[in-house]
C-alpha cells in the first residue's frame, strides 16, 4: 500500500492569507494564528501574502481572484461569523463554505477553512486561542500539510 507520510515544513511554499476585515477582534486573531503557523513551520514571511475583504461573504470571491494568479501553493482563509437574530447567519456561512470549497476543487489547489462559524462572541474568542486552539493556526497547518502532498503527487 502506497502512503505519503505527513510533511508540515513550509519552507518553499507560498501562501496567500485571505481574511475578513468584519469581526475584526477575532479575525485578527486568526491572521496571527495563521502566520505563526507557517512561520513556526518555516515558511518565509517574504513569500506570504494578505488579501483582507470587507466580509465573510467576500471570501470565496477573493480566494479566486487569488487562485487565477496561479502563483500560491495553498490559500488559507480565515473569518468569523457570529449567529445573529436572523437568517443572515446560515446563508452566509453556507455560501462562504460552499465558495471556498468550489475554489479548491475549480483550481486544484489547498484551500483551507479557518472561518469560525459561532453562536455567539464567546465561542469565537474560545476559537480564536493560542496555537492548536486558533482555527487560523489549524487551517495554516492543513494548508502546510495538503501543499506538500499535492506537490508529492
Amino acid at each position: 500500500m502506497d502512503s505519503i507520510e505527513r510533511d508540515l515544513s513550509a519552507d518553499k511554499l507560498q501562501f496567500a492569507i485571505v481574511f475578513s476585515r468584519y469581526n475584526s477582534f477575532i479575525t485578527e486573531k486568526l491572521v496571527a494564528g495563521a502566520l505563526e503557523a507557517l512561520k513556526f513551520h518555516g515558511a518565509d514571511p517574504k513569500r506570504i501574502a494578505l488579501f483582507p475583504v470587507p466580509g465573510s461573504f467576500e471570501i470565496p470571491q477573493m480566494a479566486r481572484k487569488v487562485a487565477m494568479q496561479n502563483k500560491y501553493d495553498a490559500i488559507i482563509c480565515v473569518g468569523a461569523l457570529i449567529r445573529g437574530e436572523t437568517l443572515h447567519f446560515e446563508l452566509i456561512s453556507h455560501e462562504c463554505a460552499h465558495g471556498i470549497q468550489q475554489v479548491a476543487a475549480d483550481f486544484g489547489i489547498p484551500v483551507t477553512f479557518g472561518v469560525i462559524t459561532a453562536n455567539n462572541m464567546e465561542q469565537a474568542t474560545q476559537r480564536a486561542g493560542e496555537r492548536s486552539e486558533n482555527k487560523g493556526w489549524e487551517a495554516a497547518l492543513a494548508a502546510i500539510e495538503l501543499a506538500n502532498t499535492y506537490k508529492k503527487l
